[in-house]
């Protein structure tokens, strides 16, 4: 029983396919991708690579429960079935906080490009207003999200491919006045192709993995379009040339033109640096430009997914029941609302608060990503275990079970464990896990309280 009965199925086809197709197209790229090359050499494709293929994989298993059972709720909801009601509770509240806080983030990184561009207007207003803007899109219906999605993910895959062929162009030397060296220089120059030893191409996976969160706001929106398991399944076949386009492609095609050790990699970012060394005239505000609708679209589904995730658990009784009130056009308005609300609320100390406020908040998102990467690989192999057993056919399976899906748990442990050791990232492991801690101890109490009133404890049947 899908626990999205109450919202509207608005979402058409070619929304949720483009949805899939470059959800997980954000700064991180354009810009981020940078950070991982020159911390890591040529060698920082490995990084993509290994970071892509886990997350593939996660996304086949993702896919496996959600095409049997579509829900808003996503892997929280196959969490509370597979490991009980509390781990549901914890990790939709998690993946919540991780979207609230992206919030601020984007209207923060767009409101800087737009003071660059109108410095007369405060970086502070900026943000206020874009985010208010990408509020009402919201509030409207899901038809509306989807078509501002559509065609911020449309503008999006259009840049990359475009870069794609001009890279492509450059290394065949097909560019006039080119300044770029080619394939040859991820070997033969600068230290070779692993100038830093694989410890640093261990550390830029760090950064990569967290590139690509976003990907699993597909199974969340496919609930609210016809026929979801369809288009879910569409959309986790799609993963592996969405990851090998976007990102392997134009980070093979930036260590092919731009060395690793160039200053102006991390300064200005990767793409921009690499148009330039093309002579593409006005890289910097192509690149601007692009950017700007990226964070747009990250930050117009940071609204969406924060609110379909708290609205969900609302519904299954872990929340706030006002959070479940619907609009006329099926939209769960407090739920956006209110996290909007507390979105505006971090983007304000970000500007108004010491730096060391808005930098705790941050690192306790840090590793929330791995968390439900953890929660989504051990719900597969626990529903898997139950649905086997109860002879239910499964339309949409995970390759190699349970080998592949062992195999993701270890590998996530590893990269925790790594975070933990090194002194960049143990913060961020750190807070992740106090703020974790903090929230099983609210779902205790929450629980605890409701099983004293009568009548608010809902039914198996209805948690279901």
């Amino acid at each position: 029983m899908s626990n999205s009965s109450n919202l509207s199925p608005g979402l058409k086809q070619r929304h949720v396919t483009m949805l899939s197709i470059a959800g997980a197209i954000g700064a991180g790229l354009f810009i981020g991708s940078g950070h991982a090359i020159a911390s890591a050499g040529p060698a920082a494709i490995l990084a993509y690579i290994l970071s892509g293929t886990l997350v593939v994989l996660v996304m086949r298993m993702l896919g496996e429960m959600a095409v049997a059972s579509p829900d808003t709720g996503s892997f929280s909801t196959y969490a509370e079935r597979a490991m009980g009601r509390g781990a549901g509770f914890t990790i939709g509240w998690l993946y919540w906080w991780f979207w609230v806080l992206v919030i601020p983030i984007e209207a923060i990184a767009a409101a800087a490009i737009l003071n660059a561009w109108f410095p007369s207007i405060q970086t502070w207003e900026f943000a206020i207003a874009v985010t208010g803007l990408l509020t009402l899109t919201n509030l409207f219906s899901v038809a509306r999200y989807g078509e501002f999605e559509f065609w911020f993910a449309m503008l999006k895959v259009i840049a990359v491919l475009a870069f794609i062929v001009l890279g492509g162009l450059a290394l065949a030397g097909a560019l006039p006045d080119r300044t770029v060296s080619g394939v040859a220089q991820l070997s033969s120059q600068f230290g070779g192709f692993m100038p830093n030893g694989m410890t640093a191409v261990v550390g830029a996976m760090l950064t990569t993995v967290f590139s690509f969160m976003g990907t699993e706001i597909v199974t969340i929106a496919a609930a609210e379009s016809r026929n979801p398991s369809k288009q879910i399944t569409r959309a986790t076949n799609s993963v592996v040339w969405r990851m090998g386009i976007f990102y392997i492609v134009s980070v093979f095609l930036i260590i092919s033109i731009v060395p690793w050790n160039d200053p102006m990699l991390v300064q200005v970012g990767s793409y921009q640096r690499a148009l330039e060394l093309m002579n593409i005239p006005h890289a910097k505000l192509i690149v601007d430009i692009v950017v700007l609708i990226a964070v747009a679209s990250c930050l117009n589904s940071a609204i969406y997914t924060a609110s379909r995730m708290v609205y969900s658990l609302s519904k299954r009784g872990d929340g706030p029941r006002v959070l479940q009130k619907t609009s006329s056009s099926g939209v769960p308005f407090i739920a956006v609302l209110a996290s909007t609300a507390v979105g505006f609320l971090t983007t304000a100390l970000n500007y108004f608060a010491p730096d060391e406020v808005f930098s705790f908040l941050l690192a306790t998102s840090g590793a929330v990503a791995l968390l439900v990467y953890l929660v989504i690989a051990v719900s597969q192999l626990v529903l898997r275990k139950k649905m086997n057993a109860s002879g239910q056919p499964i339309a949409f399976k995970m390759w190699f079970y349970p080998w592949l899906s062992y195999l993701v748990i270890a590998a996530i442990l590893s990269i925790l464990a790594v975070m933990l050791i090194l002194p960049g990232h143990r913060m961020e492991v750190i807070a992740t896990g106090a703020l974790t801690l903090s929230i099983v101890c609210i779902g205790a109490i929450f629980n605890a309280r409701k099983k004293t009133v009568p009548g608010v404890e809902m039914t198996q049947a209805e948690n279901a």
